[in-house]
């Protein structure tokens, strides 16, 4: 480990989720690698999962795809989420990259620069980016994708992913010669008819679950691990931390560990969060300051030097950001760049 605090990313694990997406969903799965592949390294990611077959991939901003494609080549197809956003255009076409269409606006700075493969995103109902369907544009020439965005796919149950599906397979009809693709991670699981022609996993890519808690069919990817920086003894009466968030009701052995919230680890995590360390669950203590934590190592065999386990294989992601109050997706691209990315896999350095 090169910092006391790390990520390590199992690019095996990747591999199993890629694989397992594509035969749940039943058709190829197209990645998302947006926010640095939320946070786990756009470039090694996406660079194994070609090696796995994936040949297109979605990033969210211009500058994500130019360097995406700089460093994969010629050969995949990039598409950016935000599409053509002012000036871009030059950019996108120079650098190879395919906008999805949100709007006319849009798609008029598209073609009178040229036009080109792109996409268009159709609005069924999250009211986010794209095209109402009652304003969704005729075929034209270079529409290589047309896709939407399920609101609610972490509840299977919710009655409004049904009617996102019917109203984009009905708009879909209108562009019989480009790709089709709506499902996302959770809806990679909602059924074959949900699928189209391809889905676009992001977060059960990298081992967070569909419906925001653990799945079995899922392999854990991302590892924060901090190192113990010292070890002391607390007697009952005494504080730890700031403010004295924590006071001791008896002789306690703290841990200091090496990360912090400018690590990425949320500060909500005070109370609630827990790491695995010796092989047991055990409570952070007091508040999180920029740089460390405190975790209660009371009648455990813990030296400087070990390491505790924020999530991971043993403190799940899903579990972990539950304890925080938020979303593996927040806890994942919270993870703060001074943290050393480390990778093992075949494809690992």
């Amino acid at each position: 480990m090169t910092t006391p605090a790390a990520l390590t990313v199992d690019l095996d694990a990747l591999s199993h989720n890629f694989h397992a997406l594509e035969a749940v969903s039943g058709v190829p799965a197209h990645p998302v690698v947006k926010a640095n592949a939320y946070g786990l390294g756009a470039v090694p990611v996406a660079t194994r999962l070609m090696a796995e077959g994936a040949r297109t991939f979605f990033v969210a901003r211009l500058a994500e795809g130019v360097a995406l494609r700089a460093a994969l080549g010629a050969v995949p197809h990039i598409y950016v989420l935000d599409g053509c956003v002012g000036a871009a255009a030059p950019t996108l076409k120079a650098a190879g990259l395919r906008p999805v269409l949100n709007h006319s606006d849009q798609l008029i700075r598209w073609q009178e620069a040229g036009g080109g493969p792109c996409g268009l995103q159709i609005d069924t109902g999250m009211n986010r980016l794209g095209f109402r369907p009652e304003d969704a544009p005729a075929a034209f020439a270079g529409l290589a994708l047309v896709m939407s965005h399920l609101a609610c796919s972490d509840d299977p149950a919710e009655p409004m992913n049904r009617r996102q599906r019917d109203t984009f397979a009905a708009v879909a009809r209108r562009y019989p010669a480009a790709l089709k693709s709506f499902a996302n991670s959770g809806g990679c699981f909602l059924g074959a008819d949900f699928g189209f022609d391809a889905v676009r996993p992001g977060i059960c890519l990298y081992g967070g679950g569909p419906e925001g808690r653990p799945d079995s069919r899922l392999r854990p990817v991302a590892t924060l691990t901090a190192e113990v920086l010292q070890v002391r003894a607390v007697e009952a009466g005494e504080s730890v931390g700031y403010s004295r968030g924590f006071v001791a009701d008896g002789p306690r052995r703290i841990a200091t560990c090496g990360a912090g919230y400018a690590d990425g680890v949320l500060r909500s995590q005070a109370g609630t969060g827990q790491v695995q360390v010796a092989g047991v669950m055990r409570p952070l203590l007091g508040r999180v300051s920029m740089d460390v934590i405190a975790v209660d190592v009371t009648g455990l065999e813990v030296t400087p030097g070990d390491r505790v386990e924020l999530f991971g294989p043993n403190r799940l992601l899903d579990d972990a950001a539950a304890a925080a109050g938020t979303i593996s997706y927040e806890l994942l691209t919270s993870v703060a760049p001074r943290v050393a990315r480390l990778y093992t896999g075949a494809s690992g350095a």
